[in-house]
């Protein structure tokens, strides 16, 4: 899949676009199933809200099949070699989730702050490329992303490392303000298969989520090859040490899979 002139055009003045329904629902429903397989399990990948519910879980690629293909899919590998002009390595990949009624905030920040500080990547030629598996409404803690504020090249931060159970490198009250008055505020909506990019240097946060819809979010960082990670402070799991380039796997994989797994249920 190859962006258009006029979304490579949005991303570049923007720093986002979103793809509504790039996933079928035969495709996303066999991806939020084994999520919530993965979410059950007592392994250190998955990390918990205070309240129990589960927050994230690291490297799905590495054992789960489903999450494997997606981390090759095509749709989300073509775009962003695409826009590097070379191969691209996972550095990490998410399964974020977003609790009914507990799901927690994660603070305005940017990630390519982190993956700077806490990685050692060199320049900002790695980022996140999502798919919704839940239907991200305005009301159950949407991605908040602050337009035209990739332009800034990497804020000052301080590591919060009390607010919720991830450590994250976070903006401050006054920094936030000013980047909205400049870029405004979006919070990109959508159907369960819709694919959102974003510039590794965008600011962006979500609120809790106090309402009755769970939102789980796949995040694949995608890192241009060239700029691999030099000086890793992180375990191999959250940011990975594999610089070899991803091979894309066939259109077809995923939904290939979905119905052989259907076929397997019943």
């Amino acid at each position: 899949m190859r962006l258009t002139d006029a979304q490579l055009e949005q991303f570049d003045k923007d720093g986002w676009i979103f793809i509504p329904e790039c996933f079928s629902p035969e495709e996303v429903a066999v991806l939020r199933d084994e999520g919530e397989r993965i979410y059950a399990q007592d392994r250190e990948e998955v990390w918990r809200e205070a309240s129990g519910a589960p927050r994230t879980a690291f490297a799905a690629h590495l054992y789960n099949e489903a999450f494997a293909i997606l981390g090759r899919h095509p749709r989300l590998i073509e775009p962003l070699e695409q826009v590097f002009g070379e191969k691209v390595y996972m550095h990490q990949y998410k399964v974020n989730a977003k609790a009914k009624f507990t799901g927690d905030v994660w603070q305005w920040h940017q990630d390519y702050g982190t993956w700077h500080r806490d990685d050692g990547m060199p320049e900002p030629r790695a980022m996140n490329i999502s798919v919704f598996l839940d239907e991200v409404y305005p009301f159950n803690g949407p991605l908040m992303l602050i337009p035209k504020s990739h332009k800034h090249g990497v804020l000052d931060a301080g590591h919060d490392t009390s607010t919720t159970s991830y450590p994250l490198w976070t903006l401050d009250n006054d920094a936030v303000e000013k980047l909205v008055e400049e870029g405004g505020l979006v919070a990109p909506t959508g159907k369960p298969g819709g694919v959102l990019m974003f510039h590794g240097n965008l600011v962006h946060g979500s609120a809790g989520n106090i309402t009755p819809f769970p939102r789980k979010i796949v995040y694949l960082t995608l890192n241009a090859v060239s700029n691999h990670i030099r000086k890793p402070t992180r375990k191999e799991w959250i940011a990975h040490r594999d610089f070899t380039p991803i091979e894309a796997c066939d259109d077809e994989a995923l939904l290939r899979y979905a119905r052989s797994h259907s076929e397997a249920a019943e």
